[in-house]
């Protein structure tokens, strides 16, 4: 290895992403039983934790190692164009570190080993195969958002509310993501063979909106259910307001759409998190 540090063999990871997946199980799994409730699953919310971080350090050293031609224009001052760290030794930390991920998750349930699971073949499939193709990338992040969300879940046992809550992730993301092809439609002509580049802008922008308008129908599930309380409804509802506002504005701005995106599903989020912990 060369030199350890934030452009070096760290640098691979970027920590920051692996601090929000941690984030995020843990959010999950907030959500899933409440503050009082994880006390009772506080090791298994741990591991899974350190899974999820583990799991998007080795996923980032991965996607350096299949991206290191493109990144000596893209992005050279990354850790391998830079020669900073060796594209084999890259690939090497990446295979560890997964390893290591999985061997953590046999230790939180038997839910959790089978999404890890998917979620690494997808992710493998998604570097080696599926970025160029476009729409089945998309698809491809889109599970990889959710799976985080339904590992928080398995970690406490309650993958009812964990799958409602990583459906409304998959498509809130995968509207989004259309969104961002649409954008950068131009620029990835020479690369990819996005969805606005098969059907058109005008089509890949309905489908975009569409996927939004799908996660404000099941939106409502939760509380119908009866799996959170009342204080869900009143944000979900302003998120589905932002949602519908994005859709509207996907064909004629692509860009502002996919940031106002972003927004409706951090609000959501906080829905979800006021209906499980109130």
């Amino acid at each position: 290895m060369r030199a350890v540090g934030q452009g070096g063999v760290v640098g691979l990871f970027r920590v920051g992403n692996c601090l929000m997946a941690a984030l995020g199980a843990l959010l999950a799994a907030v959500v899933c039983v409440g503050l009082d409730g994880l006390s009772e699953f506080a090791i298994e919310v741990l591991l899974s934790m350190l899974v999820a971080s583990l799991f998007t350090a080795a996923g980032n050293a991965l996607n350096d190692y299949f991206d290191r031609e493109v990144d000596k224009v893209a992005h050279p001052e990354r850790p391998i164009p830079s020669g900073r760290v060796a594209p084999s030794t890259a690939f090497a930390l990446s295979s560890l570190i997964f390893g290591a991920a999985f061997v953590l998750t046999l230790f939180v349930s038997v839910w959790s080993v089978t999404i890890f699971v998917i979620a690494l073949v997808v992710m493998v499939g998604y570097e080696r195969y599926l970025k160029a193709v476009g729409f089945a990338g998309n698809l491809a992040i889109s599970w990889l958002t959710a799976a985080l969300f339904l590992f928080g879940g398995a970690a406490v046992d309650r993958m009812d509310l964990a799958w409602i809550l990583a459906a409304l992730a998959f498509l809130a993301t995968l509207g989004r993501e259309i969104a961002k092809d649409v954008q950068d439609v131009e620029g990835d002509r020479a690369s990819r063979r996005t969805l606005p580049m098969r059907i058109g802008i005008k089509n890949a922008g309905i489908v975009a909106s569409a996927s939004l308008i799908a996660a404000v129908a099941l939106s409502p599930a939760p509380y119908l259910l009866d799996l959170l309380s009342i204080w869900y409804v009143p944000v979900v509802l302003a998120a589905d307001a932002i949602f519908i506002y994005s859709a509207l504005i996907l064909m004629k701005n692509p860009e502002q759409g996919q940031k106002i995106v972003k927004l409706a599903m951090l609000v959501a989020l906080l829905a979800f998190l006021l209906g499980g912990v109130l």
